[in-house]
This record gives C-alpha cells, sequence and structure tokens, in this order.
C-alpha cells in the first residue's frame, strides 16, 4: 500500500505592497515543517506563491523584496488601457522563475485572474507563469490588461481576493489561508491608492460572501501599510510572522493531524 497523506494547500491572498506579509507567513510555515503541496495566488499572492513554488527559497524572496527597486518592475505608458504596460513584470517574472511553465513548477500552482468580456473568474494552471502573474496582479486602469485570445483579463483580486475555493479544487484536503485586507487605510494620496482602497473594500465584501472556510486563516495586522508603497517589507514581512504567530496553536494541530492521518492509513 503506497503511504500517502492529507494535503496542506495555501490560499495567498491579494494586497499590493501589503502582499510582503506572504514572506513573513512561509518563515514560519517552513520553521515549523509545515508542508505546501499546493499554492493557489491573487494579485501579489501570485507573486510570491509563484517565486516559491518554482524553487526559490524563501531567504532568497525575502532578499528580493529588500533589494528590487520598485522602477525594475514598473513600465509607464501613455494611457490607454492603462498606465503600466505590465511588461517589464512579466520579463522579471520570467527572469526569477527562469520562464518555467505551470508543469514544471516543483509545488502545483493556480492563478486566478478576471476575464472582463465573460465577468468570470480565471484560473491559470498550465502555460507560462509569468504571463499568469502579469494578469492577476493588472488592477483595472492602473495595468494594462493582459488579451489571451478572446478574453480581457485583469486582477484576480476583483473576483475573488482570497482562493481557498480554487486552492480546494485543487485537491488540498486541509487549506492555510491568508487574507490582507484591512478594516483601516492610510491616506489616499493619489489614484494608485485611491483604486487600491476601492479594491480593498470591494474585496472585503466580496469575501463576507464567496470565501469558503479555511482550516487557518491568517489576517496580519496591515492597517499601517500603504498597499502602493513598496518600501515597508520590513514592517510587513515582521507582521506576516506575528500573525502566523498568534495562529501557531491551530497551525501545529493542523501538522499533527496530518501525521496522524498518514499513519493511520
Amino acid at each position: 500500500m503506497i503511504n500517502s497523506r492529507p494535503k496542506i494547500g495555501l490560499a495567498l491572498g491579494g494586497g499590493a505592497a501589503k502582499g510582503y506579509a506572504h514572506i513573513g507567513i512561509l518563515k514560519v510555515l517552513e520553521k515549523e515543517g509545515i508542508p505546501i503541496d499546493m499554492i493557489a495566488g491573487t494579485s501579489i499572492g501570485s507573486v510570491v506563491g509563484a517565486l516559491y513554488a518554482s524553487g526559490i527559497s524563501i531567504s532568497v524572496i525575502e532578499k528580493l523584496a529588500y533589494n528590487i527597486q520598485r522602477d525594475l518592475w514598473i513600465d509607464l505608458v501613455i494611457p490607454r488601457r492603462g498606465f503600466i504596460e505590465g511588461k517589464r513584470v512579466e520579463e522579471m517574472m520570467k527572469l526569477l522563475t527562469k520562464n518555467k511553465s505551470f508543469d514544471e513548477l516543483e509545488i502545483p500552482l493556480a492563478i486566478t485572474a478576471t476575464d472582463l468580456i465573460e465577468g468570470e473568474e480565471y484560473i491559470f494552471n498550465k502555460g507560462n507563469v509569468a504571463k499568469a502573474v502579469r494578469a492577476s496582479i493588472s488592477i483595472p486602469g492602473i495595468f494594462n490588461p493582459v488579451i489571451e485570445g478572446k478574453k480581457v483579463l485583469v486582477d484576480g483580486g476583483v473576483l475573488n481576493n482570497v482562493p481557498v475555493d480554487v486552492v480546494k479544487q485543487m485537491g488540498a484536503d486541509y487549506v492555510i489561508a491568508v487574507d490582507l485586507s484591512s478594516k483601516v487605510s492610510v491616506k489616499v494620496r493619489s489614484i494608485y491608492d485611491i483604486l487600491n482602497r476601492t479594491f480593498e473594500v470591494m474585496g472585503r465584501e466580496i469575501l463576507k460572501y464567496k470565501m469558503q472556510t479555511p482550516d487557518v486563516l491568517i489576517r496580519p495586522n496591515l492597517e499601517k501599510i500603504n498597499p502602493s508603497r513598496f518600501n515597508q517589507a520590513e514592517e510587513c514581512i515582521e507582521e506576516g510572522i506575528r500573525a502566523t504567530l498568534e495562529v501557531l496553536p491551530k497551525i501545529r494541530e493542523l501538522g499533527r493531524k496530518v501525521k496522524r492521518e498518514k499513519i493511520q492509513e
């Protein structure tokens, strides 16, 4: 009889610069020896999820967060469909993930986007990972959408900001989910702030009705973090660690449960 165990899935939510908190969360999960068998990511969650699933160590991802300049990711254009072209993000992700396709990843990954034509969620689980990330982070009005055949794809957070249901569909028996939304936001100073805050409010309301209950929910307190400012990596990572430690008893119990069920088989 093949010795198997229940699978743990990780649902990484969207939140722009707040997504640095995902790094702190992964650091704690690794330290605790919690196996991550599959990942579903939305928006910034797709960025961190893609890097981790491609085999980049969490320590290297943390260094990238501290050292990559925002200008390396941003390519401004004359507005037509968005202020940011998005090709630079895609090229950077191709470089970091070694231009892998989904079937070449070390951990199974799904990335969410939103099809504006059909008004439906679109799940990437095959093809080029970098292109999927570009679609998932394409905030409408800020980034140009990604055209995929007849589909016009934008940020996955429009419809599903914490993809618990997606990682369950992948086959996860247990789910650890990360919700980066905040009830209070910092001052709104720019159009990017306005759109980010709009997404945050909208996403939080959608979550009330859509999000399936995960086995463990991690909610970092990121109320003081401006989602459009990418110079607060340290604060976000530390808060990710703190929030994970807060629910550590539940995480450890999940780890024990997985081991027990494996033994019983």
